[in-house]
This record gives structure tokens, sequence and C-alpha cells, in this order.
């Protein structure tokens, strides 16, 4: 393995449960793609006899590398736009990759464009993820996030934005719920982020302000547990805590809090594009938009409306707090051990006869 944040400086080992996998260091440039070709001839030839080949897990466009050319690399790809970007099928039309979409949305961009294309989606452990009344140390979710007797909305994304487009589309998610929580005096909002923008994201309290949001109706997470890490037992009793899950966004590559969510119970709000259309169970909402052209990428995002957030939270409200199996049931077929066994094993399999 090998990250392209954290771990400078020094090669590891990490304890799988199933064995030591070794964790290059990352290198000197922002994707690592400096170090990539080395630390693959270095784990090559401590492994030799066994096939090799490189699994990349990001945006594919940034692997400027020639020395990439001469190895063979699967790429599992995220596509959060509509065409699928140039720069992105311009890696994957290379002889030596095989391309692997992360949905169905981006099988289909992936394969209009002529190409050939595997589908894994992600995955998540679903014996962690699942309803959860109480967090580790024994308060409950509800307490928590500050639900008791409210009806919470809840978020988890990350805050990074990339100039002045932040992709989660979080302004249109806080002036939607501005609006709905107008007209409610029982709801709240739980932002599970970082509430800053330290990481080149946006100011979240400026928005909320700009927004006429009170500040009783918002709880951000504790950003000291958040930034050194709070447990996915945790999380799982966070998300089961919230009445509706809220993803709106622009393009998603694939939404692994929208999975993440469901498998607790809880049904969403999210945007019929890309990726997330096909993350929503039957007890969840999809939210239309219409095309923003991405001028750095040269092809179109979807902003989702928000009059239509609106409408899909309302109608949450309206609903109640309940239990919903079908989303469970749905979320379901993303567990890890199953996707593992269906879908990485045969390909797995297939790259190494290559």
């Amino acid at each position: 393995m090998m990250s392209n944040y954290g771990g400078e400086g020094v090669n590891s080992l990490i304890e799988t449960g199933s064995g030591l996998i070794p964790h290059y260091s990352r290198g000197m440039n922002q994707y690592s793609t400096d170090v990539l070709p080395l630390n693959h001839a270095h784990w090559k030839a401590e492994n030799a006899g066994l096939p090799d080949f490189l699994i990349t897990l990001y945006d594919v466009w940034v692997l400027d590398n020639p020395a990439l050319d001469n190895i063979p690399i699967a790429s599992w790809t995220p596509i959060d736009h509509q065409p699928a970007p140039e720069k992105v099928l311009t890696w994957l039309k290379k002889p030596n990759v095989t391309p692997i979409a992360m949905s169905k949305f981006g099988k289909a961009m992936i394969e209009k464009a002529g190409l050939e294309s595997e589908y894994i989606p992600h995955a998540i452990d679903t014996n962690l993820f699942k309803p959860t009344e109480f967090l580790p140390e024994g308060q409950s979710g509800r307490e928590f996030v500050g639900g008791k007797d409210r009806f919470v909305v809840g978020m988890n994304f990350a805050n990074k934005a990339g100039g002045f487009i932040h992709r989660k589309a979080v302004s249109e998610n806080l002036l939607a719920f501005a609006i709905f929580a107008a007209k409610h005096d029982d709801v709240i909002l739980y932002l599970h982020t970082e509430p800053y923008g330290k990481q080149s994201g946006f100011v979240l309290p400026n928005i909320l302000q700009a927004c006429g949001v009170p500040p009783e109706k918002v709880i951000f997470v504790d950003n000291i547990a958040y930034q050194y890490g709070i447990s996915q037992e945790t999380l799982a009793a966070i998300y089961s805590a919230w009445d509706v899950g809220l993803f709106c966004n622009y393009g998603e590559g694939f939404g692994i809090p929208q999975i993440e969510a469901q498998a607790c119970g809880v049904p969403i709000i999210t945007s019929n594009f890309a990726a997330s259309a096909e993350l929503a169970s039957s007890d969840s909402y999809l939210v239309n938009g219409q095309p923003f052209w991405d001028a750095g990428q040269h092809t179109w995002f979807n902003i989702p409306l928000v009059s239509g957030i609106v409408d899909a939270l309302e109608q949450a409200y309206q609903r109640g707090r309940g239990e919903f199996p079908d989303t469970i049931a749905f979320a379901k077929a993303y567990d890890a051990d199953k996707v593992y066994k269906e879908s990485w094993r045969p390909l797995i399999k297939k790259l190494s006869a290559k």
C-alpha cells in the first residue's frame, strides 16, 4: 500500500488481521507519483515470482509520471462528471491500464467513450454499520447529536473545495436547510465535518449566518475528536441518530457515507446525478438539478436545485422517524465481504493471469 497523504518519511507494516502489509512512504510531490514506480519496483523485487500490478484509487488525471507507462495498472476510477473528463479518458486509454469503474454511472461514461471497463463498487463493513443506539462510551447517539425530541438532519462530508467550487454542494444544502428550518422549531442540523475550511474548504459558520440559520439549530461534531479520529462504531451510532441524511452534491464518484448511513437504517436525500442516483434506496429522496460547467475538467457537473432539497426535507419531516428495513437491505448489497468475493477475487485472478 501507499498513501498520497500522511506516512511521510518512513516505510511501515500494517496489521490487517490476516497478515502484515507493507505501507510505503509517500513522495515529495502532492500525489506521490514521483515514488510510485520506485515503490512498485521495490515490492516486485521483494516478491519475485508473484504476479505484479498496481491498483490506483484516486483521480487518474494526476498520474503524470511517464515511468508508469511500463507497469501493468488497474485504475479504480471515480467518474463524477457527464461526460467523463477527457483527462480521465486519456489515462484509461493507455494500453497498460485496465479501467475499473466504481459506479454503474462511471462504467456507462467510460464505455460511452468506446472503452471497455470493469465494475466494482466501493463497500462497507455492514457488521459495523448497522442500526446502533449507543456509542461505545454508553451515551446514546440521539444525545450525542442533540436530537432528543427533535428531527435530525445529518451531513457527513469532507470540507474541501476546488477554488470556488465545493463539490458537496455545501451552500445549496445549507440554504435549503435554512428555508426548511424556518418552518419548524423542532429540527436540528448535525454537521460531521471540519467547520472552518482548514483544508481548502468553505467557512461553514459564515454560510449558516448568511442563510439565517439560528445557532441553536446547528451542532458540529467536536473538532478535536474529529481531527484525531472517531471510531467506526461511534460513527454508526451517529448515523443511527439521524432522521434523514443530506448528501446532495455536484457529482459523486461513489459516495461511501451515503451507503454507511443507509446501512444504519437512515434514508437519505441526494442528487439524481452520477453515482448518487444509484446509491439511494426506495425510501430515500432524489433531487434533480441543472448542468454546471466545470471549466477545470471541460465537462459538466450538476447543481442540485435548492427548492428540490427543501421539498425532500419537508417530505422526510412529514414522514417522521421510523424503521426502514428496505434501506438496510439495500445497503447490504455493498457489504465488503460480498463485494470482495463476487467482484474483487475474480478480477484479481484475471489480472494475475496477464
